[in-house]
């Protein structure tokens, strides 16, 4: 039987050599995790260079204090850049990586992966491309939170987390984490949108009440 063509998901991959595809589907594993796995944690080596095919990791890494922040997210059809770092540096990971959903990846050992690293130029760049938007996007994430104002912030990620819907089920805390804030800072926030009138704010949920007004502040961030 033959084993399932996962580089289909991944389209540069597609300009590999038939040889060098061939060798990636059959060097590499196929994993399911649940809901909830921990993927990955401070203190552990990477053994593999992971790509999604389905599903969601959170990236998220704890201060000393307890405080977290979710710095980025990857999502089917990247890869993370984090593992990318500690793969090409040999060093440990510095932050956790959690399964949001049921995930579906494909584990490329790390034999194989320095070998392509060296001797494919296509792979090298499929890896460094996907590298270079997420350090960008981190950037982005340190500019938010150096710079940026709390209530906007939090308007924005509301909005984000909403999509066409009007209710979020997020705690306090996990609003806090998604902006790298204290609990009790969004929670005071949360009042005095409440008492504006454009959410209500339940236990667990946040409805909101008056979208125009949000997204006017969070266009002021």
């Amino acid at each position: 039987m033959r084993k399932e063509d996962w580089t289909k998901a991944f389209p540069p991959l597609q300009q590999l050599p038939p040889e060098t595809v061939e060798r990636l589907r059959a060097g590499s594993l196929l994993v399911e995790l649940p809901e909830g796995s921990r993927i990955f944690g401070p203190g552990q080596a990477p053994e593999s260079f992971l790509l999604l095919l389905a599903g969601t990791i959170r990236v998220q890494q704890t201060s000393e204090s307890g405080r977290e922040i979710v710095l980025y997210r990857v999502h089917a059809g990247e890869s993370c850049a984090l593992t990318t770092a500690c793969l090409m540096g040999y060093e440990e990971y510095q932050a956790e990586g959690v399964a949001e959903t049921k995930v579906r990846a494909v584990a490329i050992p790390r034999s194989l992966f320095d070998d392509l690293i060296a001797t494919s130029r296509t792979f090298r760049q499929f890896v460094f491309t996907a590298f270079s938007r997420r350090v960008t996007n981190l950037f982005r994430v340190i500019e938010e939170v150096a710079f940026e104002r709390i209530d906007a912030r939090l308007a924005q990620k509301l909005l984000a987390l909403a999509g066409n819907n009007a209710q979020i089920v997020a705690t306090h805390q996990e609003l806090a984490n998604e902006l790298g804030s204290a609990r009790e800072v969004i929670s005071r926030q949360l009042n005095e949108f409440a008492r504006r009138g454009w959410i209500k704010s339940l236990r667990g949920t946040v409805e909101i009440t008056d979208k125009a007004a949000l997204s006017r502040l969070a266009q002021h961030s």
